[in-house]
């Protein structure tokens, strides 16, 4: 299947949207920065948009679900066709299957023009035969379904869109029934979830304000500050986001400034600060009086830590470009240190449904070792009854509790404590927060206490 040069003309959301899958899967795109840049690129109606946005992050979340059922319905194997062909055909499975607001024969159709602007004959012809049976599948329901009791690995895998290898850990550490709610959690479309800016406002107020600009807005279950909000349109319009009265930040993400519980006065490192979320958080919690020093590798992104901080108020926040490996030596000892490291991120599916088919389990041991690293660094930079916090957003155990028990059995100057607040699922180092369970994304939280000895 030879593509052949696109056709002239102004996109239609469809044709946008198979663009976005397409450079997610060939240059391994992020899907947020890919949709984003794509759409800034082309002139398209709000609703349009939206309806791009939606059916992208649709096509995403159920890839797994639409392959399967692709191949139910092809004579070709889905993973030899070209990812633009893939993605046609992925796309008009989504909404036949998916979609009750667009009809099977207007999604066929433009599934087969589709192909006729990139592709000769053949494969629009191809295109066609597979949605006519996906269609009548479709409608009838005969799906040969993997049988839950004979395989329940691969039947979930295929029910919730999740890769195999990603659905047997979780069968094996969780059981059947708690590992299909975890995966069916991440197919749900979060609210936006917000942090009120505890310098300007408090969360009530924060509440009126933006269910008077049109919002659906609840206060958040465990975070003091946390607010979930829907139909807010673009978070950077928005008056309240731009006075700096809050910041974007999954409910779960902010426990983690509580669980350090800086106090105003001290000084406060953040190892692995961009894009600068926690940081300004626990700026805010010290009431901006003290010193926070944000540490990251990407000097580029420590900019994004500098505009949060300037537009939400705060003027404690000093920002230092490097390794967090590197920083004792370079960085005197704080009261207390936040090792917020990079991780493989399967906490986030929900809202990153991209990374499902991107990680690779021999990816968490190489994680692993980073986090070891930057653990061992920060236990450099902690004082002598300092606090010591370790986070990811992921609550695979060879990136959380194997991490902090092989950084225990290394330094006999740090006990683990309890965590003050009630809602973890507590382990033998921290907690769990499950999306699940707790509506958050995925996060794992250890408190470290360092010693004299």
């Amino acid at each position: 299947m030879t593509q052949r040069r696109r056709t002239g003309g102004p996109s239609t959301p469809r044709q946008a949207a198979v663009d976005i899958l397409t450079a997610i899967e060939e240059r391994a795109a992020f899907a947020g920065l890919a949709l984003d840049a794509h759409l800034e690129r082309i002139q398209l109606p709000a609703p349009a948009r939206g309806y791009v946005t939606e059916i992208v992050y649709g096509v995403l979340r159920w890839r797994g679900t639409l392959d399967w059922m692709l191949a139910q319905c092809s004579h070709r194997p889905i993973e030899e066709l070209t990812p633009a062909v893939r993605n046609i055909l992925r796309l008009a499975a989504y909404e036949v299957c998916f979609l009750d607001s667009v009809p099977a024969p207007v999604a066929c159709h433009a599934a087969v023009e589709l192909a006729k602007a990139r592709f000769h004959p053949g494969v629009a012809s191809f295109v066609n035969g597979v949605c006519r049976q996906l269609s009548r599948r479709a409608w009838s329901g005969d799906w040969p379904w993997p049988d839950v009791d004979e395989d329940p690995v691969k039947a979930l895998a295929v029910r919730t869109s999740h890769p195999e290898w990603l659905v047997a850990r979780w069968v094996a550490r969780f059981g059947v029934q708690e590992a299909r709610a975890l995966c069916e959690a991440n197919n749900a479309a979060p609210s936006v979830h917000v942090r009120a800016n505890i310098l300007k406002t408090t969360r009530e107020a924060l509440a009126e304000a933006l269910a008077g600009l049109g919002a659906q807005v609840k206060p958040g279950l465990w975070a003091p500050q946390a607010l979930h909000v829907r139909g807010m349109g673009a978070v950077r319009d928005n008056p309240a986001f731009q006075s700096g009265l809050f910041t974007v930040q999954d409910e779960g993400a902010q426990l983690v400034a509580h669980v350090l519980d800086p106090q105003p006065g001290e000084r406060v490192i953040d190892l692995c600060a961009a894009p600068g979320g926690k940081t300004t958080h626990l700026a805010e919690l010290m009431g901006n009086e003290g010193q926070v020093v944000a540490v990251d590798v990407h000097a580029g992104k420590l900019g994004l830590v500098q505009r949060a901080a300037a537009r939400l108020g705060i003027t404690i926040v000093t920002t230092v470009e490097g390794d967090g490996r590197e920083m004792p030596g370079r960085l005197a000892p704080a009261d207390r240190v936040l090792v917020d490291a990079p991780c493989s991120g399967l906490g986030v599916l929900r809202r990153r449904p991209d990374l499902r088919w991107r990680k690779r389990p021999e990816e968490l041991t190489a994680l692993a070792a980073l986090q070891g690293e930057l653990l061992a660094a920060a236990a450099e930079l902690t004082r002598p009854g300092g606090t010591l916090v370790y986070s990811t957003c992921t609550t695979e155990p060879e990136e959380t509790t194997e991490v902090v028990e092989a950084f225990l059995r290394s330094r006999a100057d740090f006990v683990p404590e309890v965590l003050p607040l009630r809602e973890f699922v507590p382990d033998r180092f921290g907690g769990y927060l499950y999306p699940h369970r707790h509506g958050t994304d995925g996060f794992f939280i250890a408190r470290l206490r360092k010693i004299n000895t």
